[in-house]
Parts: structure tokens; C-alpha cells; sequence
């Protein structure tokens, strides 16, 4: 495929330690490893519209990108936007900066973008990771979809795809939907070293460790992972990630009730973020019924974690919830599946796994093999396809 000018518009912060930020950075990445061009528009600073942007060198260790002098570089422009116009300035701005910059396309995450860019007759891919919300989402997908031009929809999940259809019975012959899950950076967990060899780099405790890496967001499954780790004091749990007050808050908590087989790290740099990974021998995806995204609402329908394919690359037996959206990856031969918030089969599961080797290696093996076809690079050239 020809290289493409592509011109890329998100309403997510840059640097930040939310997912949606690591999300658009790793596709960007992606394209640009393909060879395209790329632009990334997202807002400056809500407060003062103003931002001392950050070097190269210092978001590829954020954000875990590899080389800083490698060619997949990429170009990021920060735009005024004000908190009491809810992001439609920075629509407006960003749409009016790619005309200048006359790309091929863009590539849009934001859905206030959308019907502008195709008024200004851009062809337009837009990724969607929730059904549109607020008073006036349904409003401009619906723009969206009856706007002439040339359009793709990208859902992260069939389960969305599902959703959007029913509620918005947009006609199938209108545009192309292409169904993207999230992606893993495949060759950032090539020849990651043992569980116990992981440990010593990072000086944790020499102990068989269960892993937890991501946000302390309710419905993340903290309370559950509390359960296990008062459970089972032979294993050391490892939290990795999650913002500051969430952090000191549980660490109180901790301390409060004695329990001292966990530790929490805090946030975690992307570009560290597979080693710690690789220092669990069990990694833990305990997510409940009800899930808060880092902007709130309720994901649980429709998620597609990024941890869940990292986690399989790590080459690691994974204990996850059984919600529906997860069996699109998910299997009970590449994890072992239980109810959320099932204290009592969560229990069961890891004590199978601790006195099972053979099943974990197995287990672990069928889930690196799978998570194969979900690189961020494979994910942008399907993106692209027909288009």
C-alpha cells in the first residue's frame, strides 16, 4: 500500500497515564511504522490552552515507543481548546488545521469531528470505543452516518458494532465497518526474561506472584484482589499502575487491615510496563459487572482492554472475568475464565493454577499463539484496507 498523509484528531490528553492516551499513541505509532505520514492533533491545556510540550525521547518512555531515533517518529500539534466549550473548539480547530495540512484522510476518535470533516469533504475513518453519549452524540453520529462522503466506521468490539446498529439502524450499504479490537506492541515481549529472573531486575520479592497491571477504577476488580491476597499469604500480589490518591488510599487500606504480600507500584512507564509483566507467573484480570472507564460510564458491554493483549503476549497463564465482550479473544483455552465478582470461583482458579504447572505453561502457550493476530501494526493495515 502507497504511503498516505494521515492526519490523526483526539480529544485525549498528551502525556497522560489514561488509557485512551496510550490507545491513540500506539495506533499512531503503528501507522507510521507502516511507512505513512503521520499528524496528530490533540488539545493543549483546558485550563490555559497553553502547554510546554514534552520531547520525543520523553513520550517514548511514557509511552513505551521504542526507539526515539527509529523512523516511526511521528508529528504531534497541540491545539487550543477551552473546558466550557466541551471540546467543540478543538473540533473546530482541528478540522480547520488538517485543511491546511491537506492530508490523504483522517483518522478520528473524536465523534465532534466527524460530520465537520466530512462537510469539508475529507475521507474520514472513525474508531469508536462506546456507543455516543451526552445530549448531543447520538445527535452527531447520526450526522455522521447520513453525510455524504467517503467513511469507514471502526468499532473496537463486535459487541459495539452490535450496539450501534440497533440503536442507530444505519444503513449497511452507506459506509464500510471494519471491527478493530486493541493491540499489543508484539516485539516489546519478545525474549522477556522469567518470572523469577523479572523479579530480581526489579528487586520484588522471590515468591510465585499473581500480577495486576492497569487503573484502581471501580470495577476494576480491587476489592477481589484484596479477597486473594488475604486468601493465599504464600503468593505476593503485584499492582502495578493506577493514579496517585487511588494508590495512597489502598496503601492505607493495607496497612490498616495487615495484609503484607502486596505491593503497589504506582504508575508505571509503558516502556517498563512488560517487565513487570513478565515478574508475574499468574496474571489477574478480575474486572466486575459494572466498569468505570477513565472518563466514567459503564464499559463492561463493549471494553477491549489493551491489558488483556499484553497480558497474552507476556506468555503468562491469565485468570480473567467471563464477561461476554471478552469471549471475542478469550477462551477457556487461553485462560481461565470465571463469574465476576465470584469470590469463591476466583479462589478456586488460582489455587488450581498454583498447584498445576503443566496447565499454566498450556494455557499461556495458547494465548501467545493467539494474540498473534492482534499487533497495533496488523490492526492499522486491516484499517486501511479497500479504502
Amino acid at each position: 500500500m502507497a504511503a498516505k498523509d494521515i492526519v490523526f484528531i483526539s480529544a485525549s490528553r498528551i502525556p497522560s497515564i489514561a488509557a485512551n492516551s496510550i490507545q491513540v499513541m500506539k495506533v499512531c505509532q503503528s501507522f507510521a511504522q507502516l511507512g505513512h505520514r503521520v499528524h496528530l492533533l490533540t488539545p493543549a491545556d483546558e485550563q490555559t490552552g497553553t502547554l510546554i510540550a514534552p520531547t520525543w525521547q520523553e513520550l517514548c518512555q511514557h509511552y513505551g515507543l521504542g526507539d526515539p531515533g527509529s523512523a516511526s517518529r511521528f508529528e504531534i500539534e497541540w491545539l487550543p481548546a477551552q473546558a466550557k466549550f466541551r471540546r467543540y473548539d478543538f473540533a473546530w480547530n482541528a478540522v480547520r488545521r488538517a485543511h491546511q495540512l491537506e492530508p490523504d484522510l483522517l483518522y478520528l476518535w473524536q465523534l465532534q469531528a466527524a460530520p465537520l470533516a466530512l462537510l469539508w469533504r475529507f475521507p474520514v475513518l472513525l474508531e469508536m470505543h462506546e456507543p455516543p453519549t451526552g445530549r448531543f452524540g447520538p445527535m452527531l453520529f447520526r450526522l455522521f452516518c447520513a453525510l455524504p462522503g467517503k467513511k469507514r466506521l471502526l468499532p473496537i468490539t463486535n459487541a459495539l458494532e452490535r450496539m450501534l446498529k440497533q440503536r442507530f439502524a444505519y444503513r449497511g450499504d452507506a459506509f464500510s465497518v471494519i471491527v478493530l479490537p486493541d493491540g499489543v506492541d508484539l516485539e516489546r515481549y519478545h525474549n522477556l526474561p522469567e518470572p523469577g529472573a523479572a523479579r530480581r531486575r526489579l528487586e520484588l520479592p522471590e515468591q510465585f506472584t499473581a500480577g495486576y497491571t492497569g487503573h484502581l477504577y471501580p470495577g476494576r476488580g480491587t476489592g477481589l484482589l484484596l479477597v486473594l491476597a488475604r486468601h493465599f499469604p504464600e503468593v505476593h500480589f503485584l499492582w502495578v499502575g493506577g493514579q496517585a490518591d487511588d494508590v495512597e488510599r489502598w496503601r492505607r487500606r493495607l496497612k490498616e487491615e495487615q495484609v503484607q504480600n502486596v505491593t503497589l507500584t504506582g504508575f508505571v512507564e509503558n516502556a517498563l510496563l512488560p517487565l513487570y509483566q513478565a515478574a508475574a507467573d499468574i496474571l489477574l484480570m478480575p474486572y466486575e459487572r459494572y466498569i468505570q472507564g477513565s472518563s466514567g460510564g459503564n464499559t463492561a458491554d463493549f471494553c477491549s482492554p489493551m491489558k488483556m493483549f499484553e497480558y497474552m503476549a507476556c506468555g503468562r497463564a491469565i485468570i480473567s472475568s467471563d464477561l461476554p465482550v471478552l469471549r471475542e479473544v478469550l477462551s477457556p483455552a487461553n485462560a481461565v475464565l470465571c463469574p465476576p465478582e465470584d469470590e469463591a470461583a476466583w479462589k478456586e482458579a488460582l489455587a488450581s493454577l498454583l498447584s498445576d504447572p503443566q496447565r499454566r505453561h498450556a494455557i499461556a502457550r495458547q494465548a501467545l499463539q493467539d494474540v498473534q493476530a492482534y499487533s497495533w501494526r496488523l490492526r492499522a493495515q486491516r484499517s486501511l484496507e479497500g479504502f
